[in-house]
This record gives structure tokens, sequence and C-alpha cells, in this order.
């Protein structure tokens, strides 16, 4: 795809996400909006995966490991392919199999159920240690949080991950600065991000991860690295894509009322209608 045609696809998994959270009233739209050009790249463009057939055996695997930004990874399933857009409304509502975090039992294209922080990425680190020992060339992703990275079992996994030299693993860090207290550097401050992950023997790149050409540079960057697993920081807006959300902790995790809905929607629409006009 282009990066306008990826560019519109964002804008609609950003419109699901809105959606989704203000339909549960409830739900983390801050962090699954900052996370949504990621969650686009890697669903429209890098991983090798078939809606058709969720668990084919040769597909690579992607685990949520932030798991409470599930509405920005549902949007993305969902304009995908893996079930009907329609199907965003019942977030969190009794009955519906999508709810507050992933689970892998019940939602077509989830790999990992997530939901306690810091422990997705030790299920991804595991996934990509089976596909080594299997010989397998599945790639096995995994997103963070800057302010889960604050748990010790991200850096026990990273440990392991290094010295076992993955390199069919991806660890993508949504650096937006904030988190549910406020800013990451003045709640508990795991800066450097960088240069931690480099003691722990992984490749690093930073980017703007709300920009494609470095999201696609970083990907092929990290297929070309060879015996080191890959830690993208990818720095990213919080709220990315709604006005009055941007870098703003208290959009972490509150819906919208049906006021600044219609707002984010509007803005949102906006956005879509300036990209088909390039």
């Amino acid at each position: 795809m282009t990066k306008t045609e990826l560019e519109k696809v964002a804008v609609e998994v950003r419109k699901g996400i809105v959606t989704a959270v203000h339909s549960a009233k409830s739900g983390h739209p801050g962090g699954s909006l900052s996370a949504a050009d990621i969650f686009t790249y890697l669903y429209f463009e890098e991983m090798n995966i078939d809606p058709a057939n969720p668990k084919k055996e040769d597909r690579d695997r992607f685990v949520l490991s932030k798991g409470h930004v599930a509405p920005g990874f549902y949007s993305v399933l969902a304009q995908r392919g893996f079930f009907p857009v329609e199907e965003l409304k019942g977030l969190r509502h009794v009955g519906s199999f999508l709810q507050g975090h992933p689970d892998m039992k019940h939602i077509p294209g989830v790999d990992m159920s997530s939901g306690s922080l810091g422990q997705g990425f030790s299920a991804a680190v595991g996934m990509a240690l089976a596909g080594k020992m299997d010989g397998k060339d599945y790639r096995v992703y995994a997103l963070a949080g800057d302010g889960e990275i604050q748990e010790g079992q991200i850096w026990e996994a990273s440990m392991f991950a290094g010295h076992r030299k993955l390199d069919n693993l991806v660890l993508i860090v949504d650096n937006n600065g904030l988190q549910i207290d406020g800013k990451i550097d003045d709640v508990c401050s795991p800066y450097p991000i960088d240069e931690k992950f480099k003691a722990f023997n992984f490749h690093v790149i930073t980017i703007d991860g709300n920009d494609f050409d470095e999201i696609a540079a970083a990907f092929a960057e990290a297929r070309a690295t060879k015996g080191q697993p890959t830690a993208i920081i990818a720095k990213t807006v919080k709220g990315k894509g709604v006005s009055y959300m941007e870098n703003q902790a208290g959009w972490h995790g509150k819906a919208p009322n049906d006021e600044e809905y219609a707002i984010a929607m509007e803005e949102l629409e906006k956005a879509g209608e300036a990209l088909c006009q390039k």
C-alpha cells in the first residue's frame, strides 16, 4: 500500500477506536490512538497473516502486551477483515466477544490473551523461541507501552531474548510519554529507553511512530537484523488524531460523551477527506 492508503486506513482505525470506546462508555482511547499507525502498518503491510485462516501455521504472531489498548487492536482486526466492523460497537458489552482485554479463545486473529502489564512480552519471547526451536520462519511482534516497561518482567524477558539472539522477535514500545498517573518520567522514569534495550543485546531503532515512512524503514531494518532481537522505540502522540485528546493523560482511560464523540468523529472525517484530495 502507498503511504496515503495506509494513512486512510489509520483514520478508519481511529474512527473504530472512538466509536467502540464511546459505545462501551469505558475503555482506553489515548494509547489506542497513539498506536493506531503501528497497528495499521503491522496488519496491512508487515505481517504474514490471512483473515480467512487466522490460525494458519506459518502466520506471523502478534502479542498486545499493553492489553488495555484493546480498542486499537480490535479496530485494526475489524478493518483487516477478521470480523465485521459493526462488532466494535459491542466493546465491553455483556455477550460480546470483544471484552476489555484480548481473548485468544474467542476473537479471530488474537494469538495471545493479555491484560496484566509486562506479561505479554514474555509470551512473545516464548513464541519466538518456539519458532527457532521448530525451525520455522515466522516472526513475532509485540507492542508494549512506555509506562508498561516499568514492569520488571519486561526486563527479564528482554534479558532472555537478547541472550538467545531471537532475531525473529520485534518489540515496539509505544513511547507516547504518558501513563494513567501522568508523565512517565515523573511517575517512574524508564529513560533512557534505547540504552536499556541496547544493554540487553537488542538492536534498537528510534522513530516517529506516527509517520509511515519511518515505520516502514524501521520494520525493514528489523528484518535485516541478524543475531539480535529488535526494539523499535516509537515516539508517538497520545490521543493522536483527536485534538482534545492529544497529549492529555486524562484520556488514558476515559470514554468521550456524546458531544465529545461527535467532535472526534467530525475531525477524523475531515482528516479522511483531506487524504482523499491527495
